[in-house]
């Protein structure tokens, strides 16, 4: 639970429609077979404003009010647990692929040594920006 700091209004994140629905999408992909899903733990960093709010302040200048405001949630960890996946991976030379959803540069020593070790490495970064040294040291781009 997180607590709006202009109002006061209680917000219980795992009760959310969001939540659920990214929940029931991990859940459904741990299932499949080859497949992975790493989780990390979130942390909350305060709170800013929401992307629609910050838009419509630009084009409406105007005080932002309470429901503006969005929780700032990081998840932490997932990163580490991928590339202990990978590195593990590659030296005990389970794999000759290994395919990586994901767009954070800090996985690329990981994706280095699976290249050393023989691996190919595959990112495909679901349409979203990646830094193009994260694109340098994969074997292709989904």
């Amino acid at each position: 639970m997180v607590v709006n700091p202009i109002d006061g209004y209680k917000l219980h994140l795992g009760t959310t429609q969001t939540a659920s629905a990214a929940l029931s999408l991990q859940e459904g992909l741990e299932l499949l077979p080859n497949f992975a899903v790493r989780r990390g733990e979130l942390l909350l960093q305060g709170w800013k404003l929401g992307a629609a709010a910050t838009r419509d302040i630009q084009a409406n200048p105007r005080a932002p009010v309470a429901r503006d405001f969005v929780p700032d949630i990081k998840q932490k960890g997932v990163d580490l647990r991928i590339g202990l996946d990978i590195a593990w991976l590659s030296l005990k030379r389970l794999v000759d692929i290994i395919v990586v959803v994901a767009g954070d540069a800090d996985l690329v020593p990981s994706f280095k040594l699976a290249r050393k070790e023989g691996i190919r490495v595959y990112l495909d970064h679901m349409g979203h920006p990646v830094s193009k040294d994260l694109k340098i040291h994969v074997d292709l781009v989904l």
